[in-house]
């Protein structure tokens, strides 16, 4: 663990308690705390940073170990950007320096980012959870004039502490009387967060009050037009209970530069719960901004004007087997809802089609070749979309083959095949990029696309069918496992879809001939049936927004599934009738 040195600076008779770790490196990152916290809500994203920069954090006025003036006035926004200009001049007078601000400290370094000429001074600011109050204000404006009177009441109920703030005598007595004690646990009912009680909580939260009541009406009722040219990154915590996602939407349009990246996590998360994603993305926009190229995540995470809008905006989602039917289908969905889609597929030119298709709509897609049941394959497009994309938060396990015929008839490859596409190519999937969303706190969703076929045996898939029900248990097992990460897991099992499949399904213990011919009627029985991949798409959104477990789609997959379960030897009658084309 990098030590830390305390010290003071003094400034119109306040004294801030500032840390620095690593005093003897460069270039400088000063990270300002929120309310009700204190400097040590910084360091384990200090302690992590500190290993490539040099580091200070300090208590704002009125909070730690920092003295508390008296007076409302003291608390001013213009007080608080006085005294980051003197932490700033004392720590690193001749070089320009990296901010990065939670909650009021965020808030309050607003005020000297959007000062002019602030750029010759600052490198850098990352905000999370705090925006600027004249920002908030010209948004609530712009909703009101656009008649979006919902979203602003939205905004305004959760934060409805500010109203309760502004009355002379409640709050201040909460933490008197026990609120401070009790601080860590609502923490850890309200967001599963572990934190110590701070020898200073009460007078944090208290002495803290003075910063809503000294600056919140004049900001929100008469809100300045505030500008920036420094480069911002802004780090959305997408479950934040007080600063929803909504009202960062138009930082756009104050900012020269902006990169936008979320977490899956509440207000304090990015801190508390995922300080090594927090600290990465500070490293790599900072020593971008320093100089160094842009990692492949950061580059996809500038806000340029021309990113495609909707519900899955700045979302990541994979999809195997995207070249044809199922996979393309549900490709296009999500890229219409302005996820930005890589589609995969055996098929490199199939895969590569699929994304142009999107790109001529207007979407974001990429594309490459992957065999899912290759390991070194799959490892290879784990590693390129950790470095290029960062990790998904959606992903769709698709690609599947088909294979008819007797157990007597399939030889030790055709299992050999089936089995490693159909399910070593979910196993491979699974295993590697959940590992990824929980590294990178992504509260994602996995679809494994099974079968009807997994419901009821048959003499005449026992290959395919074996493949499909073991997809369907492993996505059970998957999704207990995966709850206490907030990662959905979802089994699709599409019933007669006409998709390209029933033309490359083999049929093993027949001849080239009879081959053909069986594929033909297959075809021609999938056409007649017409239920069209399209719609196994749209279950597919519709179950990664409901988190379903279970998803049957078409009227037969439901009856499989409710003849394997309500009446079983029914079922095993059926399994012996030979159904083959």
């Amino acid at each position: 663990m990098v030590q830390w040195r305390d010290s003071k600076v003094s400034r119109d008779g306040v004294d801030l308690a500032v840390r620095t770790w690593s005093s003897d490196k460069s270039p400088t990152v000063v990270l300002v705390h929120g309310y009700p916290d204190a400097n040590h809500v910084w360091e384990k994203v200090a302690e992590r940073l500190s290993r490539d920069f040099k580091v200070v954090a300090y208590d704002v006025r009125g909070a730690g170990n920092s003295s508390i003036p008296k007076g409302r006035a003291a608390y001013k926004l213009r007080q608080l950007r006085d005294d980051l200009h003197a932490v700033m001049d004392a720590v690193c007078p001749n070089e320009k320096v990296h901010l990065v601000g939670h909650d009021w400290g965020s808030i309050q370094t607003w005020e000297s980012v959007t000062d002019p000429g602030a750029e010759q001074r600052i490198a850098s600011y990352t905000t999370l959870s705090g925006p600027c109050l004249d920002h908030v204000g010209q948004w609530m404006k712009a909703r009101l004039r656009e008649q979006k009177i919902g979203t602003v009441l939205n905004q305004l109920a959760h934060s409805w502490y500010i109203g309760a703030f502004q009355l002379p005598v409640l709050a201040p007595t909460l933490w008197k009387v026990g609120l401070a004690k009790a601080w860590p646990q609502l923490l850890r009912r309200s967001e599963n967060l572990h934190s110590e009680t701070s020898a200073t909580q009460q007078q944090d939260g208290i002495h803290g009050i003075e910063l809503y009541r000294a600056n919140m009406r004049p900001s929100l009722l008469k809100p300045r037009e505030r500008y920036t040219k420094v480069p911002v990154q802004l780090i959305v915590a997408r479950e934040d209970n007080y600063v929803r996602p909504a009202m960062l939407e138009d930082l756009h349009l104050w900012t020269d530069r902006l990169w936008r990246r979320e977490l899956d996590c509440g207000h304090w998360g990015p801190l508390l719960q995922h300080p090594d994603v927090t600290a990465r993305w500070i490293r790599e926009f900072i020593q971008h901004i320093d100089g160094a190229p842009a990692s492949g995540p950061l580059q996809r995470s500038e806000v340029t004007g021309t990113h495609p809008k909707g519900p899955d905006s700045g979302k990541r989602v994979v999809v195997t087997g995207a070249g044809s039917g199922i996979g393309r289908e549900t490709a296009l969905a999500f890229a219409r809802r302005g996820a930005l889609v890589l589609c995969t597929d055996i098929n490199a030119e199939a895969a590569a089609s699929t994304a142009s298709i999107i790109i001529r709509e207007g979407g974001d897609a990429l594309s490459r070749k992957c065999d899912v049941s290759n390991t070194r394959s799959m490892e290879a497009l784990a590693n390129y979309v950790e470095k290029e994309l960062g990790a998904p938060d959606i992903l769709i396990n698709n690609a599947g083959i088909g294979l008819s015929g007797s157990l007597l008839d399939t030889s030790v490859k055709d299992w050999q095949q089936v089995l490693g596409v159909n399910l070593w190519g979910v196993i491979h999937g699974c295993r590697l990029f959940a590992r990824q969303m929980v590294d990178n706190g992504k509260a994602g969703h996995i679809v494994n696309v099974a079968s009807a076929a997994a419901f009821l045996p048959s003499r005449m898939l026992p290959a395919y069918a074996t493949s499909k029900s073991a997809v369907l248990m492993f996505s059970e097992c998957l999704r207990a496992e995966m709850a206490e990460h907030n990662i959905g897991v979802s089994a699709i099992c599409p019933g007669i879809i006409d998709t390209p499949i029933t033309r490359s399904t083999r049929f093993v213990g027949v001849a080239d001939e009879e081959q053909s011919r069986r594929r033909e009627d297959a075809a021609k029985l999938y056409q007649r049936r017409a239920y069209t991949p399209d719609r196994v798409a749209q279950a597919i959104v519709e179950a990664v927004q409901n988190n379903r477990a279970v998803v049957p789609v078409s009227p037969e997959a439901r009856g499989m599934q409710w003849l394997g379960r309500f009446t079983p030897s029914l079922a095993r009658n059926l399994a012996q009738v030979d159904m083959t084309p």
